[in-house]
């Protein structure tokens, strides 16, 4: 006796198909791409390569870095880091909203963390710069910590108001954000990514 399990070369396509309309998939292709031009760039000059990517106080001069800076990296090290935890958060909020929704949500979180990174710096610091995905990877695991349905058990049976609910949040963006504390990493943006990440979790911003 035989058993027909499917065409395997269906299979294949089907799977590619998916592979390809991943907005996470899409989204590390993105990251590849801007660190190979930054590369490149950054044979000419790294100041250059620094420069024409990062964000930083002079945002109107380089209007362009408040969302090229969401995409570029650091360092391999930094581009993996930030690639692993969007693989692990992004293919799981991927399942409840579009594409579409998926790559706005990531590049506006991503570019209000900058803004406010860079805005934090320029009043209580020197005015640093400010690039990388983490931002708006944090926004993506707030929204997968807070609107999940194991959040919405736990936050129903506590005698909690609206807005003691929102201070709630806030200090588990905190804590997450203290979590990934050492020299060189852009805490404000951590926060303000998880903190809207988190707010918009609650409130089902990207469910179909």
């Amino acid at each position: 006796m035989s058993y027909r399990y499917g065409d395997p070369e269906a299979a294949d396509h089907e799977s590619s198909g998916w592979l390809f309309g991943s907005p996470t998939v899409q989204t590390l292709a993105v990251f590849l791409l801007v660190f190979a031009v930054q590369s490149v760039v950054g044979v000419v000059s790294r100041g250059l390569a620094i420069g024409l990517f990062a964000l930083g106080p002079s945002v109107s001069a380089k209007p362009w870095t408040l969302l090229v800076s969401v995409y570029a990296h650091a360092g391999v090290g930094h581009l993996v880091s930030n690639a692993v935890v969007l693989v692990l958060v992004g293919l799981a909020v991927e399942r409840v909203t579009t594409t579409l929704r998926f790559h706005l949500f990531f590049a506006s979180v991503g570019m209000l963390a900058g803004l406010a990174q860079v805005a934090f710096s320029g009043v209580f610091g020197s005015g640093s710069v400010v690039l990388g995905a983490s931002g708006a990877v944090f926004g993506l695991l707030g929204y997968l910590l807070a609107g999940n349905p194991v959040t919405d058990a736990v936050l129903g049976r506590l005698p909690l108001s609206g807005r003691a609910r929102v201070a709630l949040l806030l200090v588990l963006a905190g804590a997450v954000t203290l979590f990934t504390a050492s020299p060189g990493v852009a805490l404000v943006a951590h926060f303000t990514g998880f903190a809207l990440g988190a707010v918009a979790g609650r409130t089902r911003l990207l469910r179909v």
